[in-house]
């Protein structure tokens, strides 16, 4: 099953505006990825997205476009609520030093993402089967940690102030209203917005922790 061409994934991610020329292996793999999402999709629900262009203008380029603006070469990102695996699994394609753990509650979406990372042979990546209250707080922190369909974020918050690390990052992705909502939190975190090429109300929201020197936090 081939969802949509090599040529034309080039293309759409060429014309994206993020600066990104993908090379073969990148474009073979989003291809295989697109197949095997649809597929998967008619069985369990995945994505309300069925057109393989639009999957790949906003799954993939809106994931791209994070990693260019927050660059996760090396260290460990957390996706939580992986769901179909965005934005983790396309920014692992990019860079193949991070290590990804992708926090997925639902069991049926578990073994979806574990396939597409074992057919895109994507390593080091855990798929942990748990809601991200039950990572431990001792744990290992993580240099990013990204959401993009968590409908509490003051609860995700929360949890990401136990397990970022000191300099790490939390991306978010946004309508530009909740963005508004969920930037008005200055007393624990600093925000940078950058608006996503091509969509009208899609943001990227980057917070980091602010320091407390009384506190040590």
């Amino acid at each position: 099953m081939i969802a949509i061409s090599e040529s034309r994934i080039s293309a759409i991610i060429e014309a994206s505006g993020i600066g990104l020329k993908p090379c073969p292996s990148l474009i073979h793999g989003i291809q295989s990825y697109v197949s095997s999402l649809l597929l998967w999709n008619s069985k369990i629900s995945l994505t309300a997205i069925v057109d393989p262009e639009e999957i790949v203008k906003l799954h993939f380029v809106e994931s791209f476009f994070a990693n260019s603006i927050v660059k996760m070469s090396r260290g460990r990102l957390a996706d939580v609520g992986s769901g179909a695996g965005f934005p983790g699994i396309p920014i692992k394609m990019l860079e193949t030093n991070l290590h990804l753990s992708m926090i997925e509650a639902n069991a049926k979406k578990c073994v979806f993402l574990s396939e597409i990372v074992r057919k895109l042979n994507l390593k080091p990546v855990e798929v942990l089967n748990i809601r991200m209250e039950d990572v431990s707080d001792n744990a290992t922190p993580f240099d990013f940690i990204s959401a993009r369909a968590v409908g509490d974020f003051k609860q995700l918050l929360k949890w990401a102030g136990r397990h970022l690390a000191a300099s790490g990052r939390v991306i978010l992705f946004l309508g530009s209203d909740d963005a508004d909502s969920v930037s008005s939190d200055t007393t624990s975190w600093s925000w940078r917005l950058e608006r996503i090429p091509n969509t009208k109300q899609r943001v990227l929201l980057i917070g980091s922790l602010q320091f407390d020197e009384n506190s040590g936090v």
